[in-house]
């Protein structure tokens, strides 16, 4: 857990969550495409396989290691607490403004903004038909777990 690592709860009693905003961290990889270009075939693979590893690795890394640093902190004194559903909604608001505005003034942020809203959109009705009943069951359901 980053906070733990950047000492946040020594500065700070409370622990705020979730961020929807950053569900997970994401890795990015940024070269020249021209000279990205000029690479051979097999050297594009090789780093397009990199970039996808080293992306897998840290989301696993973070989920397998963040149960562990959560408790130290609060094992340490830090309280947790959760943003309320009119602080998430209210972010949540100035997001999509803020997408939104930059939509308008930026050809290339709209072209990406568009394709992943779009694919968000038809992701959220798999997570909600399987993902977030799976979860909701098992994390309400000792019997299960």
């Amino acid at each position: 857990m980053d906070e733990e690592q950047l000492g946040f709860n020594k500065a700070a009693d409370f622990y705020y969550m979730p961020s929807w905003w950053e569900p997970g961290a994401t890795l990015h990889v940024f070269i020249n495409r021209s000279e990205y270009e000029k690479l051979p075939d097999l050297y594009k693979f090789a780093i397009q396989a990199a970039a996808h590893e080293a992306d897998r690795r840290s989301i696993a890394q973070y989920d397998a290691e963040n149960a562990a640093a959560l408790k130290r902190l609060v094992d340490g004194g830090t309280q947790v607490r959760f943003y309320s559903d009119e602080i998430m909604a209210a972010a949540q608001t100035a997001a999509f403004e803020l997408y939104g505005e930059l939509s308008s003034s930026s050809p290339a942020f709209n072209k990406i903004y568009t394709e992943w809203r779009t694919f968000r959109d038809s992701v959220y009705s798999w997570h909600q038909t399987n993902e977030y009943r799976f979860m909701n069951f098992v994390y309400n359901n000792p019997a299960a777990s």
